[in-house]
């Protein structure tokens, strides 16, 4: 934050402030989980990278993810656009707590139009999706 380079989309109720989604030209967010695993999909080089959700308790499953989502790619449409990468859990079929999805569900990020490209870790998916440059999507 104090280099200004730090991105996010943030959702408020009201004036609280109850979720929000980070994001960044991937040289700003180069940690990544799965490592290894995300360098042997060889993917391509993406922009973007959203990294990381935080919806606050008694706000969680009720839109507050999809929003921050949807924020974050209309900033990034309005920053130029490009390749958008994420890592999201897939959480289908198994029982998880909604406190520990950092990195958000593979459902919330398909019915965002992100594709899978390789798995990553037992339940994470590398998944991309092309954002053109412009006026906000949503």
């Amino acid at each position: 934050v104090r280099e200004e380079r730090t991105h996010a989309a943030l959702v408020y109720d009201g004036e609280d402030c109850v979720g929000w989604c980070q994001f960044g030209p991937v040289d700003e967010l180069p940690r990544i989980k799965h490592r290894r695993a995300y360098l042997k999909a060889e993917p391509a080089a993406a922009d973007w990278r959203i990294t990381c959700f935080f919806v606050g308790k008694g706000h969680r499953r009720s839109g507050v993810a999809s929003s921050a989502l949807q924020g974050a790619l209309d900033e990034i449409a309005r920053l130029g656009g490009g390749l958008v990468e994420s890592f999201p859990e897939d959480v289908s079929g198994r029982s998880t707590s909604a406190s520990f999805l950092h990195n958000g569900t593979l459902a919330l990020f398909e019915r965002h139009g992100f594709e899978r490209v390789a798995p990553i870790g037992a339940h994470h998916w590398l998944v991309t999706r092309i954002v053109d440059g412009g006026p906000p999507l949503g």
